[in-house]
C-alpha cells in the first residue's frame, strides 16, 4: 500500500460533513464540464503518445496537489494518501471491457510507457480482475460521444470512495480542441470548491505543453 496517514476525526474540519454524507445511500456528486485540450493533444500527437493516457496523466498530476482528491475511506474511516494512481476501464478486441491499473509517475513518457503495457496486457485477458486498492482514480473514456452528462454503475454494498473521471469526444472549433470531462466524487471527502480547485489545476496542466 502507498504511504498514507489516518485522519484525526477530532481535529479534521470535515468530520461533521464526513459523518453526514456517510449516511447517504448515494454520497457521490458530479460535474460535467468542457475543457480545452489543444496543447496536450498536439503534444501527444507530435510525440506519438496515447492521447487517453496523456489526459490521465494530466488529471493525476492535478490530483496529487489537491488533498481532498487524495483522501479515501477505508473501513469507514478517512485516510490521506501521499500518491494517487490510475485504474481505467479499457476496450477489448471482442467488444467487451476490462480493467487496467498502473502507478503514477511524474514523467509523462514513462507513465505512458507503463500504462500502455498494462492496457495491452489487460486486453489480452478475459477476466475482470479489479484490485481492491482505493488510492486511485477510476478513469474511462467515451471518445465516440460529446456527452453533456454521465452516470456510473456502482455496487453500494462495496465501500468505494475513489473518484471517477471520464473523458469524452474531442471536438474542434476554430483552432482549439475541447472535450467533455465528467468528474464524480464522494461528498464526504470533496466539496464543490475542491472540484473547482482540481479543474483549474487540470486546465493548467492541459495548457502546459
Amino acid at each position: 500500500m502507498e504511504a498514507c496517514r489516518k485522519i484525526d476525526l477530532t481535529t479534521w474540519p470535515r468530520t461533521d460533513l464526513f459523518h453526514f454524507f456517510q449516511k447517504f445511500s448515494e454520497p457521490f456528486h458530479s460535474v460535467c464540464i468542457r475543457m480545452d485540450c489543444t496543447e496536450s493533444f498536439a503534444y501527444a500527437k507530435a510525440k506519438n503518445l496515447s492521447i487517453f493516457l496523456t489526459q490521465v496523466h494530466c488529471a493525476l498530476t492535478a490530483a496529487q496537489h489537491v488533498q481532498n482528491f487524495r483522501t479515501r475511506i477505508l473501513d469507514g474511516e478517512p485516510w490521506e494518501f501521499e500518491r494517487i494512481n490510475a485504474g481505467c476501464a479499457i476496450g477489448r478486441p471482442n467488444g467487451t471491457i476490462g480493467f487496467a491499473h498502473y502507478p503514477y509517475n511524474e514523467d509523462l513518457h514513462e507513465f505512458v510507457r507503463v500504462g500502455s503495457l498494462a492496457i495491452e496486457e489487460s486486453r489480452s485477458r478475459t477476466d475482470l480482475e479489479r484490485p481492491p486498492a482505493q488510492n486511485l482514480i477510476r478513469f474511462s473514456s467515451l471518445p465516440w460521444l460529446d456527452f453533456t452528462s454521465l452516470s456510473h454503475a456502482r455496487n453500494y454494498e462495496v465501500e468505494d470512495s475513489a473518484p471517477r473521471i471520464t473523458f469524452g469526444k474531442i471536438t474542434e472549433s476554430g483552432c482549439r480542441k475541447t472535450l467533455p470531462v465528467s468528474i464524480h466524487v464522494h461528498h464526504g471527502l470533496v466539496d464543490g470548491s475542491h472540484l473547482g480547485e482540481f479543474v483549474d489545476l487540470l486546465q493548467l496542466r492541459f495548457n502546459s505543453f
